[in-house]
């Protein structure tokens, strides 16, 4: 059904695939309340975990996939934003869709901000057979090497952890810790960030889960008016001391007039933000993921 519907996906007008999967989505929601936004069970800390450096109570990651040129174009302007309030993040683009600019990376990085690279052309088929994964690959690993970079999100969070080694990264996002509404639902169950090892040599990568849902879940098929589910699962990861990751995208943030068919206030995530920062100061963890595959290993006792 998954592949039949990202064939059929382009046919079908943007307005008619939001109408059904605000549908779907509202049908299913009181299904899955006891499993989203937060699953019981997940909050136990992985074997050997020993905490957030500096004493940290969590961690608070802000990622940011740039779906279209539109979302490229708003990306600097929602850095600063960040930069303002004191944050960093990460913003993943896709090589093979839009014009991906230098300039715009070069001045993310020049800021502090991270760049990952987001699959490879954004059409749902990069793991539907590993013939085309592997022809994918050898792509996307030459754009990781163009762009210095050493982060990866699939795109739509579908993902094959084992595949994913052919890939020349430090750390992988293309999965959740429950997220029934995505199309490839099986969430990993977990608020921490885990290893995802090769052999036993321990050559792999780290695998960062989001937890907090994602955007366009929250405010454009749900259409929520405001951050209660945000703040909610944020209060309880942070009492379980886990990982609090957010993917918002660019795209979907209107920073001025009305907002149009998939965009919401850009005033909800800058709340968020005010939240974190006004209710958890010095308690919490800021850190771009790249930073993070390199302290993870210290986060477990040997």
């Amino acid at each position: 059904m998954k592949k039949f519907f990202y064939f059929i996906k382009p046919l079908i007008p943007r307005s008619i695939q939001i109408f059904l999967r605000r549908v779907l989505v509202g049908n299913q929601r009181n299904k899955y309340k006891d499993i989203w936004p937060i699953l019981k069970s997940s909050e136990i800390p992985p074997k050997n975990w020993t905490g957030w450096p500096d004493g940290k109570k969590f961690a608070f990651i802000l990622t940011h996939d740039v779906e279209l040129q539109e979302g490229h174009d708003k990306s600097i302007r929602l850095a600063l934003l960040e930069k303002e309030l004191g944050f960093v993040s990460s913003f993943n683009f896709v090589p093979e869709r839009y014009n991906v600019s230098s300039e715009v990376r070069n001045n993310l990085t020049e800021l502090g901000y991270e760049v990952g690279v987001h699959g490879l052309n954004h059409d749902g088929k990069l793991f539907s057979n590993r013939e085309i994964f592997d022809e994918r690959s050898q792509k996307i690993n030459s754009y990781i090497k163009q762009w210095n970079t050493v982060g990866f999100r699939a795109p739509a969070m579908h993902h094959n952890l084992e595949w994913i080694h052919d890939l020349n990264i430090k750390y992988d996002l293309s999965t959740f810790d429950t997220d029934p509404f995505e199309p490839q639902a099986d969430g990993m169950k977990t608020i921490f960030p885990f290893r995802v090892n090769k052999n036993s040599n321990d050559q792999g990568y780290w695998e960062f889960p989001y937890t907090l849902a994602q955007d366009f879940t929250l405010f454009i098929l749900m259409k929520e008016q405001n951050i209660n589910i945000w703040k909610k699962k944020l209060d309880w990861i942070a009492e379980n001391g886990g990982m609090a990751l957010v993917n918002v995208h660019p795209d979907y943030l209107c920073f001025d007039g009305k907002p149009g068919l998939q965009e919401f206030p850009v005033q909800l995530y800058e709340d968020l933000l005010i939240y974190v920062k006004e209710n958890y100061a010095g308690k919490f963890l800021n850190i771009l993921p790249g930073e993070l595959a390199l302290k993870a290993e210290s986060l477990f006792s040997h």
